[in-house]
């Protein structure tokens, strides 16, 4: 799929989140653009695209955690592609961010979901996203304006533990996870369990478990979609061993983990590993062949425009 020596895809990554975007052109068959970007000195951004948009569908990669850094940046090459030329822009984050505030708690308060999610709905035309950490809304179109596509990890954590814990025992971390840790229990092969968890506060969750009785001898694995501060993770853990149970292994979609929580949930598990959806130390499932899925299924509306470019 390409015209003049250029793929019809141009796929542009933040800093830091390179490696992640070269997996992706790869499994799509797209090309990876350059970025020029820095700081002047008194602090304000500077961007420049330095492969041509014009015409293309540019594909910008940036997970949102911790995207305070990064929002200036993200925006400014939003808008340099579309100022120059591109045919549609879309925002690739395998881990949406600013989904925990869905509502005013106190008078006063930011609903920064909403706000948030106006202001990237403002500089792109579409987003792609691994399970949104959803809660008070439904779906993405209850926030944002623009066409949504939502992945989900369910299968390919189900894969990993398939491969690495062929005795399982999954273990979701509350009722609302039911469906999403059935649906990793099926890909693993393995019987699930789910936990209780009622939050007492930012850090601190007191969680109840099922009958284990039936369990015995197998590999427990604890599995959530975010981890955070790690205590439900931590907790889960430790109550594991006052029951028997051997160490067990944590498998995450979106590895967070401020402060000390890896420290914590290392301490207390066999293994941590988590998808590459943010960049860490604890990556060991690839998201770029899910996210490829979606751009390749692009592929024959890309062929239709390139069989017209090369009739004029």
């Amino acid at each position: 799929r390409a015209t003049g020596g250029l793929t019809l895809r141009l796929i542009l990554a933040l800093p830091g989140h390179e490696a992640f975007a070269a997996k992706l052109a790869e499994a799509a068959g797209a090309e990876v653009g350059r970025l020029e970007t820095r700081q002047f000195p008194d602090g304000e951004h500077y961007v420049r695209i330095l492969d041509d948009p014009a015409g293309r569908q540019v594909d910008v990669v940036c997970s949102l955690a911790r995207i305070d850094s990064l929002i200036l940046t993200l925006l400014f090459v939003a808008a340099a592609a579309r100022e120059q030329g591109a045919k549609r822009v879309t925002l690739v984050a395998p881990y949406l961010g600013y989904m925990r505030q869905d509502k005013a708690f106190k008078a006063g308060e930011a609903v920064t979901s909403r706000a948030f999610a106006r202001l990237i709905s403002g500089a792109f035309d579409r987003l792609i996203t691994v399970d949104p950490h959803l809660h008070r809304f439904k779906t993405l179109s209850e926030l944002y304006t623009i066409p949504c596509v939502t992945l989900h990890a369910a299968d390919l954590l189900g894969a990993w533990i398939r491969s690495e814990a062929p005795n399982a025992l999954v273990i979701g971390p509350d009722s609302e996870s039911e469906q999403w840790a059935s649906e990793v229990a099926a890909a693993a092969d393995a019987p699930v369990v789910v936990l209780r968890k009622e939050r007492l506060g930012d850090r601190d969750v007191r969680i109840t478990f099922p009958d284990l009785s039936g369990y015995g001898g197998r590999q427990p694995v604890l599995i959530d979609d975010i981890a955070s501060s790690g205590r439900t993770l931590t907790a889960a853990a430790r109550e594991l061993g006052i029951r028997g149970f051997p160490p067990p292994i944590c498998a995450i979609v979106h590895a967070i983990f401020g402060g000390d929580a890896l420290s914590e949930v290392a301490g207390a598990s066999a293994r941590v590993v988590s998808t590459d959806a943010v960049p860490h130390a604890t990556n060991a499932i690839p998201l770029a062949p899910l996210i490829a899925t979606v751009l390749r299924e692009e592929g024959a509306a890309l062929d239709v425009e390139l069989a017209r470019r090369r009739a004029v």
